[in-house]
């Protein structure tokens, strides 16, 4: 059994290794993603083991990255695209919108367009404009994407191997702030499907949903609330699009209280979606209305300021104890 410590960072790295010396349609296109090995390193070395047919330095053009990935797609290829920071994934936002996520469609089933298109996101990096944002709900909203984030080594490796193998297209967006969090990965098990949600914390009283990097806020709220009698599971979503509804309700109809929680703004974000289901399905055995916790209806602000932004562990407790509290 290959059971190694690593950081998210590198379980990803080797995990595109391994892709890259399976399959040799598999290749990395982005911006300093060759000779710097990324700006973040999560493509270091493969470069020097590649070479620089399969690690392809591109020009600062997202549309262009974007574009001729889906070109390499149609004939052939598995191309990984690497858009820098999240911010800079909008001028790329056309192609994958209307190129990308409808061809398939378009071609009534005919063609495959096996992309992955990863994008580091959030904040708490202290970075400059357009380098925190969490977009996902944008691509969530698109049919024929499929939107995925891991909270963790293990699930950084196995989800990028069954992103590159999946014959959809794969948004997959990588939780930057928590690049350097060692976790175990076995190298020999998969852990599960690619969309199917975790409960990675047990509990009987209320449930936290959340993908990302918030599930490690999330496991710290339920330790804090332990040491006050409450008894949290937390569930991580791991899949945006599509989103595991089941195993969200089966968790609620056992302690009939939900908490959503993510980094995006609360408005229009994925936990009014999740809310609403969970409604629907859990009418009956909600004691509380479903509550969400996320970030504010706002650009986000200047580094100095993004602890006040980002959700932490003060607003999500802050939740339990309302939910708690009808």
């Amino acid at each position: 059994m290959a059971v190694q410590k690593l950081p998210i960072a590198k379980a990803i790295n080797e995990s595109l290794r391994k892709a890259m010396e399976t399959d040799p349609k598999v290749l990395i296109m982005g911006e300093d993603v060759g000779k710097l090995g990324g700006v973040f390193r999560v493509t270091d070395g493969l470069f020097k083991d590649f070479g620089e047919d399969r690690v392809i330095d591109t020009p600062l053009a997202e549309s262009g990255i974007v574009g001729t990935a889906i070109g390499l797609a149609l004939r052939g290829y598995r191309p990984v695209v690497e858009i820098q920071f999240d911010g800079f994934v909008f001028p790329a936002y056309d192609q994958i919108v209307t190129q990308l996520a409808k061809m398939h469609a378009r071609a009534l089933g005919k063609i495959k367009l096996p992309v992955v298109v990863r994008i580091p996101y959030g904040g708490g990096i202290g970075a400059v404009e357009h380098h925190s944002e969490s977009p996902e709900a944008l691509f969530a909203h698109v049919a024929g994407l499929k939107v995925v984030s891991p909270s963790n080594a293990s699930d950084a490796y196995w989800m990028m191997q069954q992103a590159i193998q999946s014959d959809d297209p794969v948004i997959f967006f990588e939780p930057k702030r928590r690049y350097w969090d060692k976790g175990e990965v076995d190298t020999d098990s998969i852990p599960g499907p690619l969309h199917k949600a975790r409960t990675v914390r047990d509990g009987s009283d209320l449930t936290l949903v959340a993908y990302g990097p918030m599930v490690k806020v999330c496991l710290e709220a339920a330790a804090a609330a332990q040491e006050e009698g409450k008894s949290i599971e937390v569930v991580d979503l791991r899949s945006m699009s599509p989103i595991d509804f089941d195993a969200v309700q089966a968790s609620v109809e056992r302690t009939r209280r939900l908490v959503v929680v993510h980094e995006a703004p609360v408005f229009y974000g994925a936990g009014a979606e999740i809310a609403a289901r969970i409604t629907e399905r859990c009418f009956y055995h909600l004691e509380a209305p479903v509550l969400r916790v996320g970030g504010y209806h706002a650009p986000y602000p200047p580094a100095r300021l993004e602890e006040e932004y980002l959700p932490g562990l003060d607003r999500v407790l802050d939740a339990v104890d309302r939910s708690l509290a009808y």
